[in-house]
């Protein structure tokens, strides 16, 4: 520690800490723009200019650290002399339209102005003017305004880890643009917006549509990953206008990902359903709610009668709250439903009665960047889940060796070490062969039965390279990622991922999807386990078997099946077949009309109160930042009424906070645990096909509702278009070319469909997106596909 002193106050600052660093520390102001904690220090705004005794020339107080008996001066006639006559050189340039800047009342530069600016301006000379960039849907330019900070070149290079922004030219002639006019691909991008210190770079969704002092700022958490980001929402006039980031240095410390910047358009979205909806007679009539309700009583009750609890299955999305999905649950078995489920995308549940109590990343999410070494499997972490991808690439920079095993050749924007890149069908073969070799390495004994099934296993280099990595690792982690989870053979890789884990002396951890997936296991919304875990007596179906074979009756918590689900137009097909269903959701849609008896407009995250538990197991409490929109009601209260009219007890709630108190007396103790009991595979070698096997990731923007509405983040170079993407190595062996169309056969199901060429597609395998219109009608992941050209 070194002892200084700031403007006459004595300070005890960190040793090597930057003067900046050390007056914010003590609560001292000194202005900035450059400068940015989580930044490397550029120093070239010159702003921060403070007077140092013993120093003749000011001192820029972002590069100049604190020693032992330093005394610092930052508001002497020197210091304010030197930071006004900075001030009066960016303003030289700077346009003088504050009123129609997007920037304006929560502007940096405008706040500095009016402390260190003067009143006038003595330069008469023209203005320079900088032709505006099109950065693509999300960012909007103003160029001219640019000061040349060149935060946003640093973020892209240090934080989202491509340098998609850069300067060129020198002095007033510099410019910053993209890379020959290119767009920027980041899923961070948004966070330029809030660096930017002035109105250069601002948001395209939110451009001209309000001003900072017209907007309430309220808190709220990020439903769609499995981090649960921190979020400010900017209201005015009971609607949404954006959102930003709110600091929490434990999650998302101070950046979010553009879904969750940008999908606040799908809130208001046209297709926002606002009064409940009964079919008469194949004719939707908007109703009352006691009429819908009633609607939906009598046709559940009646199926329950005449076929049965055992044919009514409740589904419910993963991006509902703690207390939904609780209530839902309790409603569901307080009637004898047992067919509950959430995990709508998974298609092995064959190891579920020894699967975890939920699903853990293993540690904390800041943990991640002290990693040592890590193994990504199904894994685009990137897309999937950015801000723990930015977590990992901190920890590739201090040294930590990154490695996956995919199915694509994903860019993470990290160093990585080794990379496995197979068809689908060998994830089991190529986990087995990294067993292998830690066994080799370690000496140690495989789990029961697993060394025979390896007999026939063969281990490279790389296989070698891994399980050196993990062992020697002294902090190591193996992940699951939502292509392994959602895997037609995940017991199996997941049994092999534990074994890689358990001899290698490293963590297991899982990459969920949603916001709330490892509240919906705690909440109980699983046909084999009630809420925390509990054992229920008889099991019901999971929601793949609720598709394979139809029921009577549905009842869909926020879910549009035809999309969300592994195989949709199975999905579609039962809802078809279905006599009664019943959906509860934000939106209207025209599938779910085709289907559907009664609509009850439940609210978004946004309209409502509830709790999300992230994949760390943090519970985090979140209240609604609008009122309802029209006759739109939480989904809690909806089912609390459900309840009440089925004369159901226990649903006498007159707050959200009664039901997560309830949540958490049966709830609060679940431990953190991913151990599992040992199950030896009968296999991990799949039978050789000749024929190509599917990939059906999900495409980034259309993991649920509220994201599939949202324009800009659909009009992004991540929105994918429906295409049969495949290397250049298959697309010889089938006679194609790029921008060719073909047709995609799956069983009865035809689709046609361009052509793209990527060699980050595994051999052998073909990418076809899901969550897209126009691939609903094929089967689901590692089905084989016939592919022919037109």
């Amino acid at each position: 520690m070194a002892n200084i002193e700031i403007d006459g106050k004595k300070i005890n600052a960190r040793s090597g800490a930057m003067i900046i660093e050390a007056a914010d520390e003590a609560g001292i102001f000194i202005p900035r723009f450059c400068y940015h904690r989580k930044l490397s220090i550029a120093a070239n705004c010159r702003m921060c200019l403070v007077e140092v005794e013993k120093v003749a020339k000011p001192l820029p107080a972002c590069a100049t650290p604190v020693t032992d008996g330093m005394k610092i001066f930052t508001k002497s006639p020197k210091a304010i002399d030197a930071q006004k006559g900075v001030m009066e050189f960016l303003l030289i340039n700077h346009p003088l339209d504050c009123p129609i800047c997007d920037q304006g009342g929560e502007c940096e530069l405008q706040d500095i102005a009016m402390g260190y600016g003067n009143s006038y301006s003595e330069f008469y000379e023209k203005k320079r003017v900088v032709k505006d960039k099109n950065l693509g849907p999300l960012i909007a330019t103003d160029m001219t305004r640019c000061i040349h900070c060149t935060r946003c070149v640093r973020f892209g290079e240090e934080i989202a880890g491509i340098r998609e922004l850069g300067a060129t030219g020198r002095g007033e002639h510099m410019e910053i643009g993209t890379y020959v006019s290119h767009t920027i691909t980041s899923e961070l991008s948004g966070n330029v917006i809030d660096l930017c210190p002035v109105g250069a770079l601002t948001s395209k969704p939110f451009r001209f549509s309000a001003r900072a002092w017209e907007m309430v700022q309220r808190d709220t958490i990020a439903p769609h990953d499995c981090l649960g980001s921190n979020l400010h929402v900017h209201v005015s006039n009971n609607k949404v206008m954006r959102i930003v980031p709110k600091d929490n240095e434990t999650i998302n410390e101070t950046w979010i990902s553009d879904r969750d910047r940008f999908s606040y358009q799908g809130l208001n979205s046209k297709d926002r359903l606002k009064f409940p909806k009964v079919k008469h007679g194949g004719t939707w009539k908007e109703t009352d709610w006691e009429t819908a309700l009633t609607a939906t009583v009598d046709g559940i009750k009646s199926i329950i009668k005449n076929r049965g609890a055992s044919q009514v299955g409740v589904l419910a999305s993963p991006t509902a709250t703690l207390e939904e999905l609780y209530l839902l649950q309790k409603l569901a078995r307080s009637l004898d439903i047992t067919n509950i489920d959430h995990r709508i995308r998974q298609m092995d549940f064959s190891d579920q009665d020894i699967a975890p109590t939920f699903p853990w990343l293993g540690q904390n999410i800041a943990e991640l960047e002290q990693l040592n070494s890590v193994l990504l499997i199904g894994s685009n972490i990137r897309k999937d889940q950015p801000i723990a991808a930015h977590r990992l690439r901190k920890a590739a920079q201090n040294g930590a060796k990154v490695m996956c095993v995919n199915s694509i050749d994903y860019n993470f924007y990290i160093p990585t070490t080794e990379k496995l890149i197979c068809s689908p069908v060998n994830f089991a073969a190529e986990l087995a062969a990294i067993v292998k070799a830690i066994a080799t390495k370690t000496g140690k004994a495989m789990p029961e039965g697993l060394q025979p099934l390896l007999a026939s296993i063969s281990v490279t280099h790389a296989h070698e390279n891994i399980a050196e990595q993990l062992v020697n690792g002294e902090k190591s982690s193996v992940l699951l990622g939502p292509q392994a989870i959602n895997h037609t053979q995940f017991s199996i890789v997941r049994a092999l991922a534990n074994s890689i884990a358990q001899m290698s002396g490293s963590r297991i951890g899982y990459l969920s999807e949603a916001g709330n997936s490892s509240g919906a296991w705690i909440a109980g919304a699983l046909p084999h386990r009630g809420a925390g875990g509990e054992a229920v007596t008889t099991q019901g179906l999971n929601a793949k078997e609720m598709f394979d074979k139809p029921l009577k009756a549905y009842v869909l918590l926020d879910l549009e099946p035809e999309v969300d689900s592994a195989a949709p137009h199975t999905a579609f097909n039962a809802m078809m077949d279905a006599e009664f269903v019943v959906v509860l959701s934000p939106f209207n849609s025209s599938r779910y009309q085709q289907y559907a008896n009664v609509v009850l407009p439940i609210a978004p995250f946004t309209e409502t109160a509830g709790t999300y538990i992230n994949v760390e197991g943090q519970w985090q409490r979140f209240t609604g930042v609008t009122a309802p929109l029209e006759e739109t009601r939480p989904a809690w209260k909806v089912l609390r009424v459900l309840g009440n009219l089925f004369a159901c007890s226990g649903f006498d709630y007159v707050s959200n906070e009664e039901v997560l108190n309830e949540v958490r007396e049966k709830c609060g103790s679940v431990k953190t645990d991913n151990t599992m009991a040992w199950r030896c595979p009968s296999t991990v070698v799949s039978s050789p096909t000749e024929k190509l096997v599917r990939i059906c990731e999900m495409q980034p923007y259309s993991w649920d509702s509220v994201q599939r509405r949202a324009t800009a983040l659909q009009n992004t170079p991540d929105a994918h278009e429906a295409a049969i993407i495949v290397n250049e190595n298959m697309a010889k062996r089938l006679g194609l070319a790029d921008g060719d169309r073909a047709t995609a056969t799956q069983d009865s199901a035809k689709v046609v469909l361009p052509v793209m060429i990527d060699n980050a597609v595994a051999d052998d395998s073909v990418l076809i997106h899901a969550g897209l219109s126009e691939t609903a009608v094929l089967s689901a992941d590692l089905s084989e596909i016939d592919i022919a050209r037109i």
